[in-house]
C-alpha cells in the first residue's frame, strides 16, 4: 500500500482535531483529504478510494460506525482500512462492536501523535484490510443501538453529576462545568437523534417483505 500516491482521509467534526491531525500527516508526506463527518468522507470516497480512512466516531449527519458499516458493505470499499480515533467510545465492547463490524485499529484520545504516525505506518504496510463479511442489517443496527443507548445512559449521568455541582459553585469556579455542561448536553441530544433513526431503521428491516 502507498500513501504517497494515494490520499489519507481523515473524518473529524472537531476543526482543532482535524487541523492537527492534518498537519501532522502533511508534515509526514502524505497527501492528506479532510471531512466533516461521514456523508462528507462518503462523498470523497466516491471520487478516489482512500489508503486508510482515520474516522472520529462521534459525529453529526453520519457518525464513524455508520461510516465504517457504509464502506464494508461496499465490495468497491471493502478493504479501506479505517482507523477510529474517540474520546466518546472507549469501553471494551465499544471497541469489540467496532472492530466487528470491520474498524481496522482503534486510538483513544487525546491522540498521542508518535504512537498515532506509528499505527497509521503498521497499517500501511499491513496492505488493504482482511476482507470480511459485513454483519446483516438487523445484527449492526441492534449492536449499533445498544451502544448508543449505553453512551446515553453515561451521558445523562454526566450531565446530572454537573448540574449538582454547578448548584454548589460559586461563579468564579463554574466557568469550566458550564463549557463541559453544555457539550454534554449536545452530545445527548445528537444521542437522542441517532436512536431515533436506528429505531426507525430498525422497524423498516423488520417488516414483512413484499
Amino acid at each position: 500500500m502507498n500513501a504517497k500516491s494515494g490520499y489519507l482521509l481523515i473524518v473529524e467534526d472537531d476543526p482543532d482535531i482535524r487541523k492537527l491531525l492534518d498537519t501532522t500527516l502533511s508534515f509526514k508526506g502524505y497527501r492528506v483529504i479532510t471531512a466533516r463527518n461521514g456523508k462528507e468522507a462518503l462523498e470523497v470516497v466516491q471520487k478516489e478510494l482512500p489508503t486508510i480512512v482515520i474516522a472520529d466516531i462521534m459525529m453529526p449527519q453520519l457518525d464513524g460506525f455508520g461510516l465504517v458499516h457504509r464502506l464494508r458493505i461496499d465490495p468497491a470499499t471493502r478493504n479501506v482500512p479505517v482507523v477510529f480515533i474517540t474520546a466518546t467510545y472507549v469501553a471494551p465492547e465499544d471497541k469489540e462492536f467496532a472492530l466487528n463490524i470491520g474498524a481496522t485499529r482503534f486510538i483513544q484520545k487525546p491522540v498521542d501523535l508518535e504512537m498515532f504516525l506509528k499505527t497509521i505506518a503498521e497499517v500501511l504496510k499491513l496492505g488493504d484490510h482482511a476482507t470480511m463479511e459485513p454483519l446483516n442489517e438487523i445484527n449492526f443496527y441492534e449492536g449499533y443501538r445498544r451502544r448508543l443507548e449505553a453512551k446515553l445512559d453515561q451521558k445523562n449521568k454526566q450531565i446530572a453529576r454537573e448540574e449538582r455541582l454547578l448548584a454548589s459553585h460559586s461563579d468564579a469556579e463554574d466557568q469550566g462545568l458550564q463549557v463541559s455542561l453544555r457539550h454534554a448536553l449536545r452530545e445527548r441530544e445528537e444521542l437522542k437523534v441517532l436512536i431515533e433513526q436506528i429505531h426507525k431503521q430498525l422497524e423498516k428491516l423488520s417488516r414483512p417483505q413484499k
